[in-house]
């Protein structure tokens, strides 16, 4: 394991300049997510707004990514990384704001959208930048590194947000929403802080004919948009199962087990820590078994604790499957889009991306309301039992596509890569 960690920081030392300073616009901003996803569907409960409009302000959000993904991806692909991603962080973080101040139910809608639509931007190009600033035989690492890095900047958010807005209302007797609020300005701070390190990357100016060339990337070649498609079916399952659970973790502690906000921030921090942790073992797993028979492994060996979680009553249990999925179920997402980065050719990767992306956005956008109205029809035990179990059952679904669209298809993966 020390071993591993070495290595792991011998590369980091090798990339290059543009790749560090993404790693560290990926810190902030995700430190600045931790917060906001730890705490807003708890301020919108303290603000007197029902499981219903928690819903609405998440599958807003997720429909606004989908909405703006493609077209995000197309920006990316044609104005350059670097100065989608500028403006991306700087018209999200005026949302985040926006969000932490306002009461009303119609803006609180307005600017999830835009949350939504304008995260998109750095979403989308982040991962072609760190594939077009590395090599291949770096990637699958570089790619893990980046996924834990993620992973730990939300710990550091979902622990900043529970612990502080409870300090703040313990130690200056302060109002729950005003604690809440607080805390969720300064998480707005920190995602546009993110800001920074995006002046001082380096990004050549792009040719006018490699401009016009992502306007028309939608003339790609047949066997590249197969294999685009085939990762995008992928994605579309798995974002299915997930917009029915992860969105609501953080009200499922609250309603099934009554946990403090504390409670839930140390939770939902041990569970990006465990990812964390298995993320960077990843890489480990595809040496031993390869790219798709790890992420097929990964998802499997998830269910069993994601079943768990939906049916236990006892809070350790809770938590221990909760730990257990999150981990094994997202260590195989960088794996997932090292191998998709690896075979989409340099002037695709950020449509490729964004749609993969859409899909996923979409199922969080169509599940959210599912979710709750379950939960609201059958309470918070048989509720999210029911939610858990069917997330298992798309969760299931997703891993045998899996293996039957790449392990079936080597040889045309090759194919398509060659030409």
């Amino acid at each position: 394991m020390f071993n591993y960690l070495h290595e792991i920081k011998q590369s980091y030392l090798q990339y290059s300049r543009n790749v560090k300073l993404a790693i560290l616009v990926n810190f902030l901003t995700q430190i600045g997510m931790g917060i906001f996803m730890t705490l807003y569907n708890l301020y919108l409960k303290e603000l007197g707004y029902s499981e219903l409009t928690n819903g609405q302000v998440i599958s807003l959000t997720a429909l606004a990514q989908t909405i703006f993904l493609v077209p995000a991806g197309i920006l990316s692909d044609t104005l350059g990384r670097k100065k989608v991603m500028g403006l991306g962080i700087l018209i999200a973080a005026i949302t985040l704001f926006g969000r932490s101040i306002l009461v009303f139910e119609n803006p609180l809608y307005f600017l999830a959208f835009g949350s939504g639509a304008f995260m998109a931007f750095l979403q989308v190009s982040m991962i072609p930048w760190l594939a077009e600033n590395s090599n291949e035989k770096e990637r699958v690492q570089l790619f893990s590194f980046h996924f834990a890095v993620m992973m730990v900047a939300n710990v550091i958010g979902n622990l900043f947000s529970g612990i502080f807005s409870d300090l703040l209302q313990m130690t200056l007797n302060l109002d729950t929403i005003i604690s809440i609020r607080i805390t969720l300005l300064i998480g707005g701070f920190l995602y546009l802080s993110g800001f920074i390190p995006i002046l001082l990357m380096n990004e050549p100016i792009r040719k006018r004919e490699q401009r016009l060339s992502g306007l028309f990337r939608w003339k790609g070649k047949g066997n590249q948009w197969k294999l685009v498609f085939l990762f995008v079916g992928a994605q579309l399952i798995i974002g299915l199962g997930s917009g029915l659970v992860v969105p609501y973790l953080n009200l499922y502690f609250a309603d099934r087990f009554q946990t403090s906000h504390s409670a839930i921030g140390i939770i939902l921090s041990l569970g990006q820590a465990a990812t964390a942790i298995a993320m960077i073992i990843g890489p480990a797993v595809v040496k031993r078994v390869g790219e798709v028979k790890a992420v097929v492994l990964l998802q499997l060996l998830s269910l069993p604790f994601l079943i768990l979680t939906g049916l236990t009553t006892n809070l350790y249990f809770a938590v221990i499957g909760f730990l257990l999925r999150q981990a094994l179920m997202n260590a195989g997402n960088p794996i997932q889009m090292s191998l998709m980065m690896r075979k989409v050719p340099d002037e695709m990767k950020g449509i490729a991306n964004s749609l993969s992306q859409m899909v996923f956005s979409l199922g969080w956008a169509t599940m959210g309301p599912v979710s709750t109205y379950v939960v609201l029809s059958f309470g918070s035990y048989w509720g999210y039992a029911i939610v858990f179990a069917i997330t298992g059952a798309l969760y299931l679904t997703g891993a045998i596509y899996f293996l039957l669209a790449f392990k079936e298809k080597n040889v045309q993966l090759k194919n398509a890569e060659a030409v």
